[in-house]
């Protein structure tokens, strides 16, 4: 299952970091849909009912634009289907948050988005799961690893002349006079590129839901789970759907090219993740700080050394992050206040390498 979430990124930087080739091969940057981009907080612990960074086809919203293009938008986690009767969605009597790969043809909830070919992708650095120890529960946090793939890539392309020019030249395509990133930006990279934390990319359905009484229309989702793969297993017996690279991500999100029975194949557990144990900290969702997600040693319970993953993050974050990220739910560090942000994940991974206090 997955009742916990974090996404630190601001929204320019969830923009760039879920950038997509279309159907041309011309790398694309989504836009924020109109006044989304206000409605997403970064957090380092999302809960279900707060507004999570959602991927989907723009054709929901607009049935004339191109069918491979994607937009982001801002949707409340836990499905309020369409048909429901009352007029405040807290009242919804049972939890909609995840839904069973398994049980998405049987319940009307699930069916109905899913026939209509309202899939979305959920993005997030990763999420929490439990697992239940002699103790209680221990909480992990579970990601896409972080290997110095994206950094290789990005060579190989500068040491093809030939795949160098082809992608300047869909760069450019991509993003004429007046959209987004112009340009190189003053990190070297070229626009809708993206070097930094790779998001986890979950499968979603999602409806929109207009109050009985009238009102604001409120797009939702849930996040589909499958069984765990054998990695995750020890934690917890389910897991997220993950959709692994660009093409899953396109096919579950063509809802016109790939129909509903086929894109279901697309969800399969994936040993494909990795973890590491975090504070219980995090149980309670009031709290939002980079604790959250700092690793602990379950022996020592002092804080370990950094793994590849955490040096790399460590590493794109110190090379260049934007001089205004967007300011978490409850968490302001005394940089932030006096001006000198230098970004979540930067701050919890260098306080990875300190000593914890004593008392």
């Amino acid at each position: 299952m997955c009742g916990r979430t974090a996404c630190t990124l601001a929204p320019d930087e969830v923009s760039r970091a879920s950038s997509y080739r279309n159907r041309g091969g011309q790398r694309r940057q989504p836009r924020w849909r109109d006044g989304d981009a206000d409605k997403y907080r970064a957090s380092y612990n999302k809960s279900p009912q707060s507004m999570s960074p959602v991927l989907l086809s723009q054709r929901h919203f607009d049935k004339d634009a191109p069918v491979d293009e994607c937009v982001l938008a801002s949707m409340r986690w836990g499905l309020i289907p369409s048909w429901f009767k009352e007029n405040d969605p807290s009242k919804m009597q049972y939890s909609t948050s995840n839904c069973r790969s398994e049980n998405l043809l049987q319940k009307k909830s699930y069916k109905d988005p899913l026939i209509k070919g309202q899939r979305c992708v959920i993005l997030a650095d990763g999420f929490y799961e439990w697992q239940r120890v002699e103790k209680g529960k221990q909480p992990f946090f579970i990601y896409f690893p972080q290997t110095e793939g994206l950094s290789q890539e990005k060579k190989e392309d500068q040491d093809d002349p030939m795949t160098s020019v082809r992608n300047k030249g869909n760069s450019e395509a991509a993003c004429p006079p007046g959209e987004a990133s112009p340009g190189l930006t003053e990190e070297g990279e070229a626009p809708g590129e993206w070097t930094g934390w790779r998001l986890l990319t979950m499968a979603g359905l999602f409806d929109c839901w207009t109050p009985p009484d009238g009102g604001e229309p409120l797009y939702s989702y849930s996040v589909v789970t499958v069984n765990a793969s054998q990695n995750l297993q020890n934690i917890h017996h389910r897991m997220p759907a993950i959709l692994d690279g660009e093409e899953e991500v396109r096919r579950w999100l063509d809802f016109g090219e790939v129909k509903s029975l086929d894109a279901l194949k697309l969800l399969q557990s994936k040993d494909i993740l990795t973890f590491h144990p975090v504070s219980s900290l995090v149980n309670n969702s009031r709290n939002n700080s980079p604790e959250c997600l700092q690793p602990v040693d379950l022996n020592s319970k002092k804080e370990p050394k950094p793994t590849g993953s955490s040096k790399m993050m460590k590493s794109w974050l110190s090379s260049g992050v934007p001089s205004k990220r967007k300011e978490l739910e409850t968490y302001r560090s005394k940089e932030e206040q006096e001006g000198k942000s230098t970004g979540g994940l930067q701050r919890w991974l260098q306080g990875a390498n300190k000593k914890p206090r004593t008392k």
